[in-house]
């Protein structure tokens, strides 16, 4: 059973001294305001009658010293007192010894009150018993600094690390799409299972895993799932738990989850996020003194216990360039496993795995799904299917249907569908923009991904797009696939052109453009595909949004890699603009179709090219809603 736990817990008296520091301050604050306001008010009582004292300059008490009564004097020449009439007065005077035997020859009561008052004597000591109570509480905080108890674990107690422990029902059999990876892990369950078996051999087992690879790979379910099969307890946390303002906190942190995974061996110990805590020591970051010192104690730890304590380290980072080198040499994390993003056998095994979950129409072809579906995550793919699940449930479906994944899968590669006013010029323009695209992919079907589906719904900042369908993954692509799918991503533009004139151009071939440049880019830099530039990595550094100038090159190199970028594209214009232009009738009916019906699938945009005719249906398919 997972539970989750914190740990770090230290009882002390630190907290009883610091309630009564903040109860001092507070007095003492409330000191200041309330003596501020009987000083400023004095208010006298006389029977049943309030009177206010009235505020008398020194000028006045030397004008009406006929009328004082009494008069006390306090420190810092304060004096109240009555005149003869009953009205309190309040003034502030210089000490006149003449002026003060004046008022008492004409019959006033003079006294002079050095005694510190109540008040006085809080404002007196108040401040240094705070401040000595202040300073025992640091101190007792300190005591112990190097054992890990002190300040730190004070400060441990109050932030506590949360961890998740206990044992996992998770196992290889909920892990799909990365079996080679699951192979190498195996060797750490059979370890953990039959350890004898390798210390007969002298065989050390690794004793630190690194898991790197993109968000949602399933680098977290990997680990519990190793914790699973091997039945052992699973520790999981983040490298963020052990950052912290205070130098020493992280330091004390990594101790106490170690010495908890040694009184629990064997076991797997998670670190999830690794690189907050293990970054490189020659980078420098606001936090880097704490940072370093936990990153030094985590390699301490690793290092020192033994093989046969039967602690893993399992540690996840998508970021495994930024990790210290020491973190990485062999005794630490000597065995590092790269998990790619699924490919198409892996991502039909990961939804048909997922689709457990749910109630699916068994006439879906997981296999259709998952070729739609190219650079998609484990986590990805299972929310396509709970996106699926929830718009099946919004439009009355008994079961997921196949027109609720294609919505899912819209939404999530270009966002929900926008019901907004849109002009019809700009609905046209949108059709034959989108029938370019179409019919140069038609074009190249040989050699570009076949045409899915085109459609003229908006969806988030697309007004519609042409989506592709890959036969199988590519891991590279010849120069010829490249040229054609150039053209494929101008074809938009090219159509506007040759149907409105080049003055009726838009925007709407932004992404298109974007696209083909970053490509071509590719092909030139890194590819070695230009005869001009010729077999030269040239890297394109783009870090933080700022612009940076070509690496390993120089100015006249640069200039000559924008002049055959912009080559590259001019030509793919062109050659997509003689396609729709000497089959210009063919894209017009793909258009017209469009405005139709709003979306087309690639069967019948086929239809359409080789000549033959659409049976036309009475309700619109995938409309708007």
């Amino acid at each position: 059973m997972i539970n989750e736990k914190k740990i770090f817990k230290n009882k002390d008296n630190s907290k009883f001294y610091l309630i009564v520091f903040v109860i001092l301050f507070v007095a003492l604050i409330a000191r200041v305001l309330f003596l501020g306001n009987i000083n400023n008010q004095n208010i006298i009582h006389e029977g049943n009658m309030v009177k206010a004292p009235i505020e008398l300059s020194f000028s006045d008490v030397l004008r009406k010293s006929n009328d004082i009564k009494t008069m006390e004097i306090k420190k810092d020449d304060v004096a109240i007192g009555t005149l003869k009439d009953g009205t309190p007065y309040r003034a502030t005077i210089t000490y006149n010894p003449e002026l003060l035997e004046k008022i008492s020859k004409n019959g006033a009561t003079v006294s002079i009150d050095n005694s510190d008052s109540f008040f006085d004597t809080i404002a007196k000591w108040l401040p240094i018993l705070v401040a000595a109570l202040f300073f025992i509480w640091l101190l007792r905080l300190m005591r112990g600094g190097n054992s890990g108890g002190g300040i730190t674990r004070s400060l441990i107690g109050q932030n506590p690390t949360k961890i998740t422990t206990g044992k996992t029902k998770t196992t290889f059999k909920d892990v799909a799409g990365i079996d080679a990876e699951k192979q190498e892990l195996m060797e750490v369950v059979d370890f953990l299972k039959n350890k004898d078996k390798f210390k007969a051999l002298g065989a050390r087992v690794p004793r630190g895993i690194l898991l790197s690879g993109e968000p949602g790979t399933g680098k977290t379910l990997l680990a519990r799932a190793v914790a699973g099969e091997a039945n052992v307890p699973f520790f999981a946390t983040s490298g963020s738990d052990f950052s912290g303002i205070i130098v020493g906190l992280g330091v004390a942190k990594i101790k106490e989850i170690f010495e908890l995974a040694k009184r629990n061996a064997p076991c797997i110990l998670f670190i999830d996020e690794i690189d907050a805590i293990g970054q490189s020591r020659s980078k420098h970051t606001i936090n880097d003194n704490d940072r370093e010192q936990t990153l030094n104690q985590l390699l301490i730890e690793m290092d020192g216990f033994a093989n046969e304590t039967g602690i893993i380290v399992i540690a996840a980072t998508n970021r495994p360039d930024m990790l210290d080198k020491a973190l990485l040499r062999p005794g630490r994390f000597d065995r590092q496993i790269h998990i790619d993003l699924p490919n198409l056998e892996g991502r039909n095994d990961i939804l048909n795995l997922h689709a457990k979950k749910f109630k699916i129409n068994p006439d879906i072809n997981m296999k259709d799904v998952a070729r739609g579906t190219t650079g998609f995550s484990g986590a990805d793919l299972e929310n396509l299917l709970n996106e699926s699940a929830l718009h099946a449930v919004r439009v009355g479906h008994k079961e997921i249907e196949q027109n609720d994944i294609e919505e899912a899968r819209d939404k999530i590669l270009m966002g929900p569908v926008k019901n907004r006013k849109i002009r019809p010029e700009d609905i046209k323009l949108t059709a034959y923009h989108e029938a370019g695209h179409a019919f140069v992919s038609m074009h190249y079907s040989d050699i570009a991904d076949p045409v899915h589906k085109a459609t003229i719904i908006p969806r988030g900042r697309a007004l519609g797009m042409v989506q592709h369908l890959p036969i199988d993954d590519k891991v590279s692509m010849t120069l010829e696939e490249v040229l054609a799918n150039l053209s494929i991503d101008l074809a938009g533009r090219a159509s506007e052109e040759v149907f409105f004139g080049h003055n009726k151009i838009t925007t709407g071939a932004e992404s298109d453009i974007e696209m083909a440049t970053r490509l071509a880019r590719h092909a030139i830099t890194t590819a070695g595909l230009s005869d001009k530039i010729g077999m030269v990595a040239i890297k394109q550094a783009n870090a933080f949004g700022q612009k940076i100038a070509l690496e390993n090159a120089s100015e006249k190199t640069a200039e000559i890699v924008d002049t055959e970028i912009k080559s590259w594209l001019d030509k793919a214009h062109k050659d997509a603009k003689n396609l729709i232009s000497k089959n210009k009738s063919t894209v017009d009916k793909i258009a017209k179709a469009l405005l139709d019906k709003e979306t087309l699938s690639g069967d019948e945009i086929r239809e359409i090219v080789f000549g033959k005719k659409i049976v036309k249906k009475t309700k619109k398919t995938n409309a708007k809603k």
